[in-house]
């Protein structure tokens, strides 16, 4: 190659790469870094779901409720989460489309949809936080299986159904003290006392049984004999340290992968209210462009597609 060789503008600087400004270069270099983040989250997560496949819980027993109506809807409520989410990066797209066009109304018209489908979300998954940390189904801790479940018949029946107990209270214990304070050594002991009430319930109604990890159905006389010799507490709702459903690890996942998904999408939606209030009040016009927009709409799209990941592998694989 000759040394006289004309490079051009490429080595002076000041060029934009694929016509891009530098904070679109930036919004794209932060992007691929935090696709690294999720994607390291998702894979933690399969490596521990097929670690321990026998005793992790299935998704789609799990989250079986809907607001507002009964009996089971396997991951029907996750699904309308995921259709909100979904449409919001389509009036995301419409944003920044009339941003091209210059076109100021619609702009905040579609942003202002943009923002409310990002606030539903939220708040699905708030109620979806909360429905999983107070459990709906109840399980027995165990010396040999991570959680065993109350079953009636080949449907997993509710804990809560067979101790009479009010699954809405914020302490489950305190139903059977009377107390708002308890010492841990307290707590243990009504633990055990939930656990005698359960086995005496188990020999009043013998159509119910016990179900292992393994999926394996026991007979209500096995089942009463097993919690005699493995039982150690009756749990109810989930948290980082137990879960009611299964592996304590699920929990733990699904708080960190869904709560840092939703941090994104609280974040997210600060920005995007920023941006419609400069929009309302003109800044983007005195500039001569809407970029910023279309900056905060590539943001928003990769929220979307990280979600869309999340529900494949966490919830339907």
């Amino acid at each position: 190659m000759s040394e006289n060789t004309n490079y051009g503008k490429a080595w002076e600087g000041g060029d934009k790469p694929f016509a891009a400004s530098y904070g679109k270069l930036m919004m794209w270099f932060f992007l691929i870094t935090d696709t690294l983040t999720f994607s390291a989250f998702l894979a933690a997560y399969g490596f521990s779901r097929f670690k321990y496949p026998e005793v992790w819980p299935v998704p789609e027993d799990v989250f079986t409720h809907f607001p507002f109506l009964h009996g089971e809807h396997p991951l029907l409520f996750v699904a309308l989460m995921t259709f909100i989410l979904i449409m919001s990066s389509v009036t995301m797209v419409l944003a920044v489309n009339y941003g091209h066009k210059m076109q100021k109304n619609k702009v905040i018209l579609w942003l202002s949809l943009t923002i409310v489908g990002g606030c539903l979300f939220l708040g699905s998954q708030a109620w979806e936080w909360g429905h999983f940390i107070h459990g709906d189904k109840g399980g027995v801790a165990t010396k040999t299986e991570f959680v065993v479940h109350i079953a009636e018949g080949e449907k997993l029946s509710s804990v809560y159904k067979l101790m009479d107990i009010d699954k809405y209270s914020n302490d489950h214990i305190l139903k059977y003290s009377g107390l708002k304070d308890l010492t841990e050594e307290m707590k243990e002991g009504f633990d055990v006392q939930n656990l005698e009430i359960l086995i005496d319930k188990l020999k009043e109604k013998p159509q119910f049984n016990i179900r292992k990890a393994n999926k394996e159905y026991l007979t209500n006389e096995q089942s009463i004999e097993y919690l005699n010799q493995h039982a150690t507490k009756v749990m109810i709702g989930a948290n980082l340290y137990e879960n009611e459903y299964g592996h304590r690890l699920f929990a733990d996942y699904f708080f960190f992968i869904t709560g840092f998904h939703g941090f994104h999408v609280f974040s997210g939606v600060v920005l995007l209210i920023i941006i419609l209030i400069n929009v309302i009040k003109g800044t983007y016009e005195k500039r001569g462009h809407y970029e910023m927009v279309e900056k905060v709409g590539l943001y928003w799209h990769f929220v979307d597609l990280v979600w869309v990941f999340v529900f494949t592998f966490f919830y339907l694989v």
